[in-house]
């Protein structure tokens, strides 16, 4: 039998643990000393709304999945059919190679071929390293073509504390809000404000948000999300790296189970192959700046 996620790898330090799934390379569990850390799926499960996956070489959406670049016009597959988009890129659900595993990280590879509407082949690389300090994430990417390549990254972790969001202080180190049409597409943004204003801790209640942040406050090379119990103290942080411009802010709907909220850090926001915004041109093969390298992490509070 195999595990809808494919082999499972456990890794562990200082009262944290985690399991890498072979299916996404994704981040199936999260926890500290018992605790959970993100809201995940099980070991018998398929990830859902994109629980725990990497989102590469593109994450969010793409219009009608048509872009151009290097003077062609490419045509991606419609992942999400309900938006008429190309959803959250090409390895999420692919099964990733091991490179290493030890007690305390596993590294694994996919390698994007070249296809029809992504004409490149890329080499994609995600490490997984437990510290003192939390989990820290490096998503690597380098092109394999003769040609540049368009690159973005993003991931998508649901954040945790207790089974419960609605008593949860949220904060986002955002000053902008992406507007969005019906298609949840991006026409601009615009300065946060009341309810989708967290630039102070604000409990969470009833609010609905799924919306792409920008704008993001680094502080030290890092903008930091906090989710706060504050009857206990207990919470969890997700820091980004200065690669990382723009968060995607997902609760689940108000009418079923909201035990976790998902903050997905993104390098470039929405449909940035067609609008270019913070898109990462990857060098030809060979030369500088044929890789990226980013970096994101969580821990516990």
């Amino acid at each position: 039998m195999v595990f809808p996620s494919g082999e499972q790898y456990e890794i562990s330090a200082a009262g944290y643990s985690a399991v890498v799934t072979e299916g996404g390379a994704a981040l199936r569990t999260l926890g500290h000393h018992g605790r959970d850390l993100v809201d995940g799926f099980g070991e018998d499960e398929m990830s859902t709304k994109g629980r725990g996956q990497l989102l590469m070489p593109w994450p969010n959406r793409i219009r009608d999945g048509r872009y151009s670049f290097g003077g062609k016009d490419l045509q991606l597959g419609l992942t999400d059919p309900g938006t008429h988009t190309a959803s959250h890129g090409l390895a999420r659900w692919a099964a990733w190679t091991l490179e290493e595993h030890t007690a305390t990280s596993v590294s694994l590879v996919h390698r994007v071929m070249a296809q029809s509407g992504y004409p490149w082949a890329v080499d994609l690389h995600v490490l997984y390293d437990l510290t003192a300090e939390g989990l820290v994430v490096t998503q690597t990417a380098t092109n394999l073509a003769p040609e540049p390549a368009p690159y973005a990254s993003g991931a998508h972790p649901y954040l945790c504390v207790g089974d419960a969001i609605e008593d949860l202080e949220l904060h986002l180190p955002a000053r902008e809000r992406v507007v969005v049409d019906d298609r949840m597409l991006p026409t601009g943004t615009r300065p946060v404000s009341g309810d989708d204003d967290f630039t102070a801790p604000r409990r969470i209640g009833d609010l609905e948000l799924d919306a792409g942040f920008g704008g993001l406050v680094h502080v030290d090379g890092r903008a930091t999300t906090t989710l706060v119990d504050p009857a206990t103290g207990r919470g969890v942080a997700l820091w980004v790296d200065e690669h990382h411009r723009w968060l995607q802010v997902f609760t689940p709907p108000a009418d079923g189970p909201r035990r976790g909220i998902a903050v997905e850090p993104m390098t470039a926001p929405a449909d940035a192959f067609n609008s270019g915004t913070d898109l990462v041109t990857l060098a030809p093969a060979g030369s500088p700046g044929d890789e990226l390298s980013v970096s994101w992490g969580i821990q516990a509070l």
